[in-house]
């Protein structure tokens, strides 16, 4: 088979993951022989223009993957759950974007700066770590790889974007309705706010998916438990608390670490970022250069700034990492692992 004849199937395809996997593959110019989009039946019949020509969306059925090769999930766990293993009989590779199997043994977490040796393990499907995960762990395998590390604590600040397009909607509308001095009533926010719903605009608000026994939430112990996977450091100690705010675009994270080694300097850290894949060194607080989502958005890079030593430890830094969580966080992630399946020989 010519590199130029990939049969490659987005599921999910009229949702904001999905219509950015198809702006990235168009952007990449990854090697599409065929396409095919798919979709929930509700929206099924949808038209989506691809490089110029117009693409029917159909229902996804076990059916719909004859013949493809590679398959990028963005509709949800179930959906996942139920075609993704229909799709691996057919003979497709599997990126699947959801929570699905990011946590089973046999399948691959992978972001291709840090695990893309791990592609070469999988067994049909291949997990894309969840948003707020990715960025952080590009920017701190860097390090990890130079000094090691112990150590992690993150606080994120996550735009409504990655509750999906309505919670978008329900943030504009809500702040127009506060502008304008109007009632309204909260009924997407904070997704998992299965006894209520909050107000996103003007606020922010510490829950993001259910809340676990252990007084987590679901997005706080995908950060702790696909952090440690993804760098194969299951002794790794990380605590995370997931925060939403009133964003369109770009998740933001305080981010502390401590090292295994100590003693590197903030200058020896940055260099090491310099120059780091995936990563845009922004740090000059001098003349207040530093990360800011608005500045991410659209763009495929991890951005890194205010990196400073904690006062207390030699072996302990702060850090703030931004990125564009529907690019980096999910489509460009997801795109990149296909091209890695493509350069390391796996598609086939």
């Amino acid at each position: 088979m010519t590199t130029s004849n990939y049969h490659v199937a987005v599921v999910g395809a009229t949702g904001a993951v999905g219509q950015q996997m198809l702006k990235t593959l168009e952007e990449r110019n990854f090697p599409i022989g065929k396409l095919t989009l798919l979709s929930s039946k509700r929206s099924a019949g949808k038209e989506i223009t691809f490089k110029g020509e117009t693409y029917i969306v159909e229902e996804a059925t076990p059916e719909s993957f004859e013949g493809v090769h590679v398959a990028l999930f963005s509709a949800g766990g179930s959906v996942s759950k139920a075609l993704a293993p229909e799709a691996v009989k057919r003979g497709a590779i599997v990126v699947d974007n959801t929570s699905a199997f990011r946590m089973d043994a046999d399948v691959p977490l992978v972001v291709p700066e840090v695990n893309e040796e791990d592609l070469r393990n999988h067994n049909g499907i291949i997990a894309n770590p969840n948003c707020s995960t990715i960025q952080m762990v590009v920017a701190l395998e860097p390090i990890r790889k130079q000094y090691g590390l112990t150590k992690v604590v993150v606080s994120t600040y996550q735009a409504v974007s990655g509750a999906g397009l309505e919670a978008i909607e329900e943030m504009k509308s809500q702040t127009q309705s506060i502008l304008n001095g109007e009632e309204f009533t909260p009924e997407i926010l904070p997704v998992g706010g299965d006894k209520k719903h909050y107000q996103i605009a003007f606020n922010a608000v510490p829950q993001i998916d259910l809340f676990q026994e252990n007084g987590y939430t679901f997005e706080e112990m995908k950060m702790i438990n696909e952090t440690k996977k993804i760098m194969h450091m299951e002794s790794l100690e990380v605590a995370a608390t997931c925060v939403r705010l009133p964003i369109e675009t770009g998740h933001s994270e305080s981010v502390y670490i401590e090292t295994e080694k100590s003693g590197a300097t903030v200058e020896e850290l940055k260099e090491l970022l310099k120059t780091a894949p995936g990563v845009t060194l922004q740090d000059d607080p001098a003349n207040q250069v530093y990360p800011m989502a608005a500045d991410c958005v659209g763009r495929e890079d991890v951005f890194v700034g205010r990196i400073r030593r904690d006062l207390d430890r030699d072996n302990g830094y702060h850090m703030w990492v931004v990125s564009d969580n529907l690019i980096k966080g999910a489509a460009w992630n997801s795109v990149q692992i296909a091209e890695s399946l493509v350069k390391l020989q796996l598609l086939s």
